[in-house]
């Protein structure tokens, strides 16, 4: 298949990223949820309706982001590192060592007490999307400097 590159060895997202996920979508369901009860005490009868739809979109959401976490993997080659994300509409990039100009890892507090990071690769294009999400922190550090020697010695060669 076209998004299974030959030879490839994939490395998963954590899924202590999954928890990250789900609590940022935790606070805006809240408000939706409670919005919507207040509606339906007030007013009654077909003023539930919007409560209904909440719950729904919310459970759909939180199904979504868990398959998303699922989905989401990157393979480190010889020449090239590929990142590769989601389940219906399947993305892979791939970006040669000797484009990257530098990599970057962030952690926000809640991503930071599960013990996971992000790995941003940025490229001399700015369209490039390569970013490893749910990295564990000590395999973060080691990823990121893997990859700048990485692109440090394929960039040299040119």
């Amino acid at each position: 298949m076209w998004f299974e590159p030959e030879g490839a060895t994939w490395t998963y997202a954590d899924r202590r990223l999954i928890p990250a996920r789900l609590g940022s979508l935790a606070l805006p369901a809240l408000v939706l949820i409670a919005g919507a009860t207040v509606l339906g005490l007030l007013v009654g009868g077909w003023a539930w309706t919007p409560l209904v739809v909440v719950v729904i979109g919310v459970a759909w959401t939180a199904y979504v982001l868990v398959r998303q976490v699922g989905a989401h993997a990157w393979s480190e080659r010889e020449d090239d590192l590929i990142v590769k994300r989601g389940r219906l509409f399947k993305t892979v990039t791939v970006v040669p060592y000797g484009r990257m100009q530098y990599v970057e890892v962030q952690a926000g507090p809640i991503a930071r007490s599960l013990g996971i990071a992000r790995v941003q690769l940025h490229t001399a294009s700015p369209g490039t999307d390569a970013s490893l999400s749910g990295v564990p922190t000590d395999e973060a550090a080691r990823l990121r400097d893997r990859l700048t020697s990485q692109g440090e010695a394929k960039l040299a060669g040119l």
